[in-house]
C-alpha cells in the first residue's frame, strides 16, 4: 500500500533549527504568523502530511467544526498519489493491455495490421507484435498527468471544505505548536489543540546501492525513464517488486527478479504466490530465488548487481524494492515526548493516539499496515476521537488488500498461515477460474477463488481471489468477513450467470455442512 516520503516531512538539510530556537520562534511575534481563530468552535487541528491519512482526517475535522491546517511540502495526496499507488497502478494498467492482447489470437483476433506491414504468424503472441510499439515517454507523461490531476482534485476538495493548505515543511515544537517553514522560506508557528502526524515512509536504500535516478532506481524514480529498459533487474520480490517486475515483463522488457526467499510474494497465500511465479516464468521472466543483493554499481552502459554469495547480475537498469522506512526523523517527535518503536515508527493505539495527549498519527509512519485505505481509516478515526465524535477503534479484520500483478491477488480476513498458527478450526474450499463460463469466454485460464470458514459455525474467516480485477471481486467476501456472514449466507445470494462472481457463490456452496437433527 503506499511509499514514500512526500507527506510534509522535514529533511535534515531543511531542519537546522534546534528545539530552543523553535520555542523562541513560538514566543516571538515578529516571526510568528497566527491565522487561525483564537477559539474556533471545534478547536484547532494541524495535520502534518497531506497523504490519505492526512487529507481524510482534515475533511472529518472540518465536518466536526474544527479550524484545520494541512502542512504538505510536496503535493497533496502524499506518496500514495505522487509516487506510489496512483502512478504504479497507472503504469500497470498500461501493461495490462499487453497481457490482454496476448489472448487475442485464441479469441479469433488477428493483430497483423499492428505490425506495420511486417509478416506475423497467425498464432504469434500479440505481445510479440506490439512490444516494439511501447512509447515509454508517452506512458510516463500520462502517469505524471494523472498524478497531477489527482493531487489537484484533492487540493480543490480541501479548499472547498474550508481547509487551509500550507506548502512547506512542518515539525512539532511541542504538543500544542507546529513550526512550519514555507516554500518561500518564511517561518510560522501554528497553534494546535490537536496534531496529526501523517508523514508516510520512504524507500529503503542499501548502503552499497545508492540510487542515482538514472540506472540505479527506487520505485519513486521509475517514471523518469525515457526508454524501456533492455534488461531490468528488480531486487525484492514483495508486493512492490512483483508488481513492477510483472508490469515491465508485459511491456516487453527482459526482467530478472532477485528474491531472497524461496518464492516470490513470501508473505502471501502460498497457492497464489506459486501461481504468480509460474506465470512470471512462463512469460520469460528470470526469477532468482534464495538470492540476496548486497550492492550495485554503474558500468559504462548499465549496472552490475552483486549478490551476497559473490555472484553478479548485469543489466541496463536496477530497481530496488526492498521495503521502506518511516519518515519520522527531524519532525520533533522525540523532543515533544512522542514514543517511537525500535524501527522508528510512531507508536499508536487503535484510535491513533500517541502517548502524548493531543498528538495522533496515521498511515505508514505508524507501521500498522502499509495500505492507503488503512491510513485513511486511521486519520478519520483520529479526528473523530480527538474531537469527541462517536468512533470505533481500528479493526484489521475486514481490511482487503490487492496485489496488482497479472492476474491480481486480492485477500481479506485471516490467511491460511495465520489460521494454522492460531490452531483454528476451519475448512477450505477452492475452485479454479478456468471452470467458470465467463472466464472461458474471456480467454482467462489462470486464477482461483478460495474461502476459509469456521468448521463449526460456518462463519467466513478469510478469502483469496486470484484473477482479472480481483480487486473488484473481493468486495462481497469483504462484506462477509466484516459482518461475520456464514458461507451459507454468501451462497444464498444470487449471482449473475455467466459472471466471474458466480464462482464465489459456488465455492461458498462447497462449504455447506448438512445440519444434524
Amino acid at each position: 500500500m503506499p511509499e514514500p516520503g512526500q507527506d510534509g516531512t522535514v529533511s535534515s538539510q531543511q531542519t537546522a533549527a534546534t528545539a530552543d530556537q523553535n520555542h523562541v520562534a513560538a514566543s516571538t511575534a515578529a516571526s510568528t504568523v497566527r491565522e487561525a481563530p483564537d477559539h474556533p468552535a471545534g478547536g484547532r487541528v494541524v495535520v502534518v502530511g497531506g497523504g490519505p491519512g492526512g487529507y481524510e482526517a482534515a475533511l472529518v475535522a472540518r465536518r466536526l467544526g474544527a479550524h484545520v491546517t494541512v502542512v504538505e511540502r510536496s503535493g497533496l495526496g502524499g506518496s500514495a498519489v505522487l509516487t506510489d499507488v496512483v502512478p504504479s497502478k497507472t503504469l500497470i494498467a498500461t501493461a495490462e493491455w499487453m497481457t490482454i492482447a496476448d489472448r487475442a489470437p485464441e479469441l479469433g483476433i488477428r493483430l497483423d495490421a499492428l505490425a506495420d506491414g511486417d509478416a506475423v504468424a497467425g498464432d504469434a503472441p500479440a505481445a510479440a507484435v506490439l512490444r516494439h510499439r511501447i512509447d515509454v515517454p508517452a506512458v510516463n507523461a500520462r502517469v505524471k498527468a494523472l498524478v497531477s490531476a489527482q493531487s489537484a482534485d484533492i487540493r480543490g476538495r480541501l479548499e472547498r471544505e474550508g481547509v487551509d493548505v500550507v506548502t512547506g515543511t512542518g515539525r512539532l515544537v511541542d504538543a500544542e505548536h507546529v513550526a512550519v517553514t514555507e516554500a518561500d522560506g518564511r517561518e510560522r508557528v501554528l497553534d494546535a489543540d490537536v496534531v496529526l502526524v501523517a508523514t508516510g515512509a520512504t524507500p529503503r536504500v542499501l548502503p552499497d546501492a545508492r540510487p542515482d535516478g538514472e540506472r540505479i532506481l527506487t520505485w519513486t524514480q521509475m517514471y523518469n525513464l525515457t526508454e524501456l529498459p533492455q534488461r531490468l533487474i528488480v531486487v525484492g520480490s514483495g508486493v512492490t517488486g512483483a508488481e513492477f517486475a510483472g508490469a515491465y515483463t508485459s511491456l516487453g522488457a527482459d526482467v530478472v527478479l532477485v528474491s531472497s526467499r524461496d518464492r516470490v510474494l513470501p508473505g502471501e497465500d502460498a497457492d497464489a504466490a506459486e501461481l504468480i511465479e509460474r506465470i512470471f516464468r512462463q512469460r520469460g521472466m528470470t526469477v532468482m530465488s534464495r538470492s540476496r543483493a548486497s550492492a550495485a554499481r554503474r558500468t559504462a552502459d548499465g549496472v552490475v548487481v552483486t549478490l551476497e554469495d559473490g555472484r553478479t547480475v548485469e543489466g541496463s537498469h536496477v530497481l530496488f524494492a526492498v521495503g521502506s522506512v518511516p519518515t519520522t526523523r527531524d519532525l520533533g517527535l522525540e523532543e515533544a515526548g512522542v514514543r517511537l518503536t525500535p524501527s522508528g515508527h510512531v507508536e499508536v493505539d487503535k484510535v491513533s493516539r500517541t502517548n502524548v495527549r493531543g498528538v495522533y498519527a496515521a498511515g505508514d509512519c505508524t507501521g500498522v499496515l502499509p495500505l492507503a485505505s488503512v491510513a485513511a481509516t486511521q486519520g478519520r478515526i483520529a479526528m473523530s476521537h480527538a474531537l469527541g465524535d462517536a468512533v470505533r477503534p481500528l479493526s484489521l479484520r475486514g481490511i482487503s488488500a490487492n496485489i496488482f500483478t497479472a492476474p491480481e491477488i486480492a485477500t481479506v480476513g485471516l490467511s491460511e498461515t495465520r489460521l494454522q498458527q492460531m490452531d483454528a478450526h476451519y475448512r477450505t474450499s477452492m475452485l479454479p477460474l478456468s471452470r467458470n463460463p465467463r472466464a472461458k469466454m474471456l480467454g482467462v485460464r489462470d486464477g482461483f477463488i478460495k474461502i476459509f470458514a469456521h468448521s463449526g459455525t460456518g462463519t467466513v474467516l478469510g478469502a483469496v481471489v486470484v484473477g482479472p480485477r480481483a480487486s473488484e471481486s473481493i468486495f462481497p467476501l469483504t462484506l462477509a468477513v466484516t459482518h461475520r456472514l456464514t458461507a451459507d449466507e454468501v451462497a444464498e445470494a444470487s449471482t449473475v450467470y455467466p459472471s466471474m462472481s458466480g464462482t464465489i457463490g459456488e465455492v461458498a456452496r462447497m462449504l455447506h455442512q448438512r445440519s444434524e437433527d
